[in-house]
């Protein structure tokens, strides 16, 4: 074989090499990068998180309903206090979910959340949720857990949600994942 051949051979070598660091690479980013776009842009009904109520309310009003349901594999009755309110947009209120163990055991739990229409989701702000953070319940325990929101006024602004006069606010409650890496399926299992 020739010096040139080597040559070519060498860097095409290194070339799919880089590729397949490149793609090992994208695939570990993926995940975070994907609940960026989404957290930014509101993509498949993510909501938004603010740290205060908007700066305006405007006349038009918007129904919010609320929904919950819960993994089979948790223990947990799991409701909203309320089926809908209705609410000027901008302005701040706070709706409750109720959430009672009914097994033995004390479990945690961790809720997944959306917004629809999805289109909806990049205008709907929460400044407090229960679901920012996981929530262990003793035995028996019941225990009422607030969400904080507001839609923001510049959903007056979208010409693509100028029919939009409801939205719904889906929760799902799973078990938690345990520092290990697994959820509490092992924990959940010993109740039956």
């Amino acid at each position: 074989m020739s010096i040139r051949a080597d040559s070519r051979n060498r860097k095409t070598m290194l070339a799919v090499a880089g590729v397949v660091c490149g793609m090992v690479g994208l695939a570990y980013a993926s995940v975070p990068l994907y609940d960026l776009f989404c957290r930014v842009t509101g993509y498949g009904g993510t909501t938004q998180v603010a740290e205060q109520g908007a700066e305006k309310i405007l006349d038009r009003e918007i129904a919010v309903r609320f929904d919950a349901t819960t993994s089979p594999k948790l223990p947990w009755t799991f409701q909203p206090e309320q089926r809908e309110v209705t609410l000027k947009v901008g302005e701040s209120a706070i709706a409750y979910y109720r959430a009672t163990n009914n097994s033995d055991k004390p479990i945690t739990g961790t809720a997944t959340f959306n917004v629809t229409p999805l289109k909806a989701g990049l205008y709907f702000n929460k400044i407090e949720c229960f679901c920012f953070t996981e929530q262990t319940l003793k035995p028996g325990e019941s225990v009422d857990m607030p969400v904080v929101y507001y839609v923001d006024p510049e959903i007056d602004e979208d010409p693509n949600l100028d029919e939009v006069r409801t939205l719904t606010l889906s929760y799902t409650f799973f078990p938690a994942e345990t520092a290990d890496g697994d959820n509490e399926k092992g924990k959940l299992a010993s109740l039956k």
